[in-house]
Parts: structure tokens; sequence; C-alpha cells
């Protein structure tokens, strides 16, 4: 008997560019720009391959949506520019 409904398994995939999701990209494009425009490519592309090693291993094997949630729980209101929120000491962790 065929299937009657067909249920995608990677509809939550995130986008990629190239082979990697924007803010891997984002992590490695922009040190790699800064090599290229004062002239030392090499440390530029050196130091994009640590920025990106750096933000996998944060990551670990989260979504990008894990990173957000941290900054939210950790990084004052004022330096993420999210006026609306309350202090982090006032907030409660739900579930």
């Amino acid at each position: 008997m065929a299937e009657k409904y067909l249920i995608l398994s990677r509809l939550d995939d995130p986008e990629l560019i190239g082979l990697w999701t924007l803010d891997e990209f984002l992590a490695m494009v922009i040190p790699f720009a800064w090599g290229i425009l004062t002239q030392h490519v090499l440390a530029g592309l050196g130091l994009a391959v640590l920025c990106w090693l750096a933000l996998k291993r944060a990551k670990g094997g989260r979504q990008t949506g894990w990173l957000v949630q941290v900054c939210y729980w950790h990084v004052p209101a004022s330096v993420m520019g999210w006026k609306a929120l309350p202090p982090s000491h006032c907030r409660v962790l739900a579930g």
C-alpha cells in the first residue's frame, strides 16, 4: 500500500550559503574582509577559520536561535538593543 501522505523530514533545516548557515558565513566573511582591506589576507583567513571554529563549538550542534536565547539571558538588554525587555535578574525561566 502506497503512503497517502508525504511528511518532509528536512523542513526545519536552516537556509545555507554554500555549506554554512548565515551566522557561520558571517563569522568567516567579516574577518576575511578585514584581512583583505588591511592587506593581511592570510591573517584574515586564519582569523576567519578561528571564528568559524569558535562559533561551531559555542553552538555545539544547536540551532542559531540558541545563541540568541543565551544572549537574552546573559547580555544586558542595553547592549543588545532590546529596550522592551525586563532586566535578566527579573526574568523567569519557563519550563
